[in-house]
């Protein structure tokens, strides 16, 4: 364990080094002001509505970049020392493949994590000062929530970006995966259940509906934030059909941690089957 720590600092530290974490805090903390401030623009309403308003839309930026950031963050994690030539020298360490994969994880989950409760935690505290309508007390919950369902987003495809730099041999071609997984899950993916609706007239099973929209991470965590705002979920198209069933927050934040282990459990059986 502790040569995991050594190296989950490491890279925790080279994150705070190359200003990954200062940039990504700014980048949500400034994005999600502007959202609560403008997100009703197109109403003719400049300013903070409402609590359920102000967290679909960040929902709905969070769902984009999130996911993108996470992806970038992590994609040469394994496929990049490889091709530098120091993956070898890690190796050479008292600490084991599945170890090593761990660690730098973990440092790049810290660092996610610590950007994005800033970030959203700054637009939470600008809001509750400056905007008469909210109040802290009304704030805390739905915020936490939307931060902790954010936390795990960005877990699940930081370990989707560990199992594409396993899998791959060169850092170029892991990162057209990395892209390819966020066209996938981010944009294509909902787009095809739309027209795959819209060609059945909405004569498709509810059961196979909930299931084909809970294996997709994104749509999980929407899910998540439109659980308690039966006004939001009923304007959101699509997902509302699946939020009228009651899923549990509990059981959704479950989903969408099960997205991480999963696809770093392969990762780190991949890692660890690997000659070199």
């Amino acid at each position: 364990m502790r040569e995991i720590a050594i190296v989950a600092a490491k890279e925790f530290r080279d994150g705070l080094r190359n200003r990954w974490v200062l940039a990504t805090t700014l980048a949500f903390a400034v994005l999600a002001i502007a959202l609560a401030w403008f997100g009703a623009a197109a109403a003719g309403q400049i300013g903070f509505t409402r609590i359920s308003t102000t967290i679909v839309s960040l929902a709905s930026l969070a769902v984009f970049l999130i996911p993108l950031i996470a992806l970038m963050m992590a994609y040469d994690s394994i496929v990049g020392e490889d091709e530098k030539g120091t993956l070898l020298l890690l190796m050479a360490y008292p600490i084991s493949r599945v170890g090593l994969l761990a660690g730098k994880f973990l440092g790049h989950a810290g660092m996610l994590a610590l950007s994005t409760a800033l970030g959203f935690g700054i637009a939470a505290a600008v809001i509750g000062l400056v905007a008469e309508e909210a109040a802290f007390a009304d704030l805390l919950g739905p915020f936490s929530l939307f931060i902790g369902s954010a936390i795990l987003l960005g877990w699940a495809f930081l370990a989707l970006a560990y199992l594409i730099s396993t899998i791959t041999r060169e850092k170029a071609r892991a990162a057209g995966l990395a892209l390819l997984a966020w066209f996938l899950f981010v944009l294509i993916y909902d787009l095809a259940l739309l027209g795959v609706l819209v060609g059945t007239e909405g004569r498709v099973d509810q059961g196979l509906f909930q299931v084909l929209l809970l294996i997709n991470p994104t749509d999980v965590f929407r899910l998540v934030n439109l659980t308690g705002f039966e006004e939001a979920a009923a304007a959101s198209g699509m997902l509302s059909v699946v939020a009228e069933q009651g899923f549990s927050v509990g059981r959704l934040m479950g989903i969408l941690a099960a997205w991480t282990v999963l696809p770093l459990a392969l990762a780190a059986a991949l890692f660890a089957a690997r000659r070199h």
